[in-house]
């Protein structure tokens, strides 16, 4: 009786939609559950740290409230109303409306629909697998990154950058477009650092005075959707006072004259005009810059949720290649390692059935699909089946009115593989329950750093939870789908990649546990030359020809330099604020949500208001409000903050829609229009009306 548990330390990743897929160091309790979940001290990049959501996982992998079998609607969509079934008769029904759906309108009625619920390769990518083989209507995906992705990648050429562990070696780090203290703690780590070991400085460059921007030395906060204007400006002096290295930019930029006769009319005074930042902190943060050689910009996925982000991205990674920063230990710029990876998932995602005649449908314009817009269904049939995996996006996507109304519909059957009872799941006509990462096997790469890792299964999942892989293997049969990936276990789906990949096999990757595949000093700061075929960072962007990604939006209207590309949705008469609805600390869109320490973090959904704004509407601390524009409105609580510009209002985090008065969550007023060049979600380019809820 007195005998203590058995806990070993087994190693894994954290698979959440988080660049810093932080390794991590888990108590296995006798075999079966689990216990505390450390950041690993053996990664350099993690170093220790993990944020605090995922050291309690033992909270949500052992919550009350999985699904723990498989479920058939018994009431009307969206009632809760479900009665259990065996797997035999979930998977029998799906795959026979599926069949029926191909048969009565074509493969293309049917759409399989993921996202990052889970980053790693095989339970995200394989879905892919079954559209390809099957030719069903192909998901394109564009809610998260692709804007700052092209914009990054437009300049440098590909997605990779400086080390970001060089963080801890640079004497100024601009941490931009990303609120690391909630969303990438590691930044955070490496940066502290710096300044502990050699009186670095932090600056932050934002939209509200958040958790990083607490904790940084410089503050520079913007109106939403203008840092490319305050980017002209402060290269703008760069060029005026000296601090351009013209030597670096004869060598390795295509057209520094021309870059600079640009910016003559871009001012600081023309630049605070549009970005409401003060010209002495746009003069102050230039002259930090341009005197500090190792000045180390980490720019992040906040650029991705403008209209214009893509051209912001581009401008703000301009800066660097301005001073010359690339050249030193600590300097330069790093957004994503993407392009270190390399990885084949030609097995994985089925490569070889793509048919590129098949329609690819919009991630981001899913309420517009499944209500018929003929534009957003290329001109074909109706969506009549989904099997949706890894995300919710009855609470997450853009256009909740068209999301909700979309999936009410009698005619459309959905089949919901999830971990918990979602808003999407209570939509669903089956739901099946999934297993979380500590209970499958999976292969990592961490987009914020560049380590790639096996996660292994460390303990059973409860009741008949299976894994995503596990589903499409039970439902190929049933739908005549045939590809060897379905034969295959995780496993061996995970050692076929990596030696497809060049990385060897499964054995020897877990038995370095994680693998480091940053590239030498001179690679990581382009000191050969930049990924262009000309070698040179491109300060003029090529928008027409993006390096990857389907071109759409108005790509030939971009700016070629650095410029403010005034296309978001600006305030107006009808509806004078400008919304963003920002990453909270404990909720990572909708995972998390339904954690007691996470919940009672994050209290009820609020919203950020001015004190002056809110004077003005006669609004105080507590008071519910209504924010509201063409697309729908949602009831929120007010919290009076002065740490954003006048006019500018912030949503912290994706709470249940059932969570907001009136039951409408905040993506009601987010837009799902097409972002050039390759598509994206302006979750925080949005313009509302704001007042005192009615009756509240």
């Amino acid at each position: 009786m007195n005998q203590h548990a058995k806990i070993a330390i087994r190693h894994s990743t954290c698979p959440h939609d988080c660049p810093s897929a932080c390794a991590l160091d888990v108590e296995v309790i006798e075999g079966r559950s689990i216990g505390r979940v450390r950041g690993s001290k053996q990664q350099t990049y993690t170093a220790g740290v993990v944020c605090a959501k995922v050291a309690r996982y033992a909270e949500r992998i052992h919550h009350p409230e999985r699904l723990i079998y498989p479920m058939r609607r018994t009431g009307p969509k969206g009632s809760g109303q479900f009665a259990r079934i065996s797997w035999e008769e979930a998977l029998d029904e799906i795959g026979h409306r599926f069949n029926a759906a191909e048969r009565e309108f074509g493969a293309e009625a049917v759409w399989p629909y993921y996202y990052a619920g889970t980053m790693g390769l095989v339970m995200r990518d394989g879905l892919n697998r079954l559209t390809h083989v099957k030719k069903y209507s192909r998901f394109y995906s564009t809610i998260c990154a692709n804007v700052a992705r092209v914009g990054f990648a437009v300049g440098a050429g590909k997605i990779a950058g400086v080390d970001p562990r060089e963080m801890g070696v640079s004497d100024l780090v601009v941490i931009w477009g990303t609120n690391a203290v909630n969303t990438q703690v590691n930044v955070m780590t490496h940066a502290s650092r710096a300044r502990k070991e050699r009186g670095a400085r932090i600056a932050a460059v934002d939209i509200y005075n958040n958790e990083t921007m607490k904790q940084a030395d410089i503050k520079i906060i913007l109106r939403p959707g203008t840092d490319g204007a305050f980017a002209c400006g402060v290269m703008h002096v760069l060029f005026r006072d000296g601090y351009a290295d013209r030597a670096y930019m004869d060598k390795y930029t295509d057209c520094p004259g021309e870059l600079e006769a640009h910016l003559k009319t871009r001012t600081p005074e023309w630049a605070s005009a549009i970005c409401g930042v003060p010209v002495a902190e746009i003069e102050a943060f230039a002259k930090a810059v341009g005197e500090t050689k190792r000045t180390f910009f980490r720019l992040g996925y906040g650029f991705s949720r403008s209209r214009n982000g893509a051209a912001q991205m581009h401008a703000a990674a301009c800066i660097p290649a301005v001073t010359g920063a690339w050249q030193y230990e600590g300097g330069g710029a790093f957004f994503n390692n993407y392009a270190l990876w390399h990885f084949d998932e030609s097995i994985i995602e089925g490569h070889e059935a793509i048919d590129r005649s098949t329609r690819a449908l919009d991630q981001s314009k899913i309420g517009r699909i499944l209500t018929g817009d003929a534009e957003a269904l290329h001109g074909g049939g109706p969506v009549k089946a989904m099997l949706i995996q890894n995300t919710n996006p009855v609470t997450v996507a853009p256009e909740q009115m068209l999301v909700r109304q979309g999936f009410a519909r009698e005619d459309l059957f959905v089949a919901v593989h999830e971990q918990f009872m979602t808003e999407t799941a209570q939509m669903a006509d089956i739901v099946l329950p999934a297993t979380m990462f500590m209970e499958h096997d999976d292969l990592y790469y961490g987009g914020g750093h560049q380590h790639i890792s096996v996660g292994p299964k460390l303990i059973d999942p409860p009741g008949e939870c299976r894994s995503n892989h596990e589903v499409l293997q039970a439902l190929a049969p049933r739908l005549g789908a045939r590809h060897q990936g379905f034969e295959m276990s995780a496993r061996e789906l995970i050692d076929a990649t990596l030696k497809l990949s060049g990385h060897g096999d499964v054995e020897a990757l877990e038995a370095d546990i994680w693998r480091d595949l940053q590239p030498d000093f001179r690679t990581s700061h382009f000191l050969d030359g930049f990924a262009h075929a000309d070698k040179k960072f491109h300060f003029k962007a090529d928008w027409v020809h993006p390096p990857f990604g389907l071109m759409m939006g108005d790509f030939d209207k971009m700016p070629s330099l650095p410029d403010h590309w005034a296309v978001i949705e600006e305030a107006d008469r009808d509806h004078p604020f400008r919304l963003a609805t920002s990453p909270s600390r404990s909720f990572l869109n909708t995972t998390f949500n339904e954690t007691p320490s996470s919940q009672a973090r994050e209290g009820k959904p609020s919203v950020m208001v001015h004190p002056l704004d809110a004077a003005s509407l006669e609004i105080a601390e507590g008071d519910a409000v209504t924010l509201g524009n063409t697309r729908g409105e949602t009831t929120l609580i007010a919290t009076l903050f002065d740490g954003v510009q006048r006019g500018v209002l912030i949503a912290e985090s994706v709470h249940p829609n059932r969570n907001h008065i009136g039951g409408r969550g905040i993506n009601v007023l987010t837009g799902a229009d097409t972002i050039a060049p390759i598509g994206g979600a302006p979750f925080h380019d949005n313009k509302v009306w704001l007042k005192k809820a009615a009756n509240a």
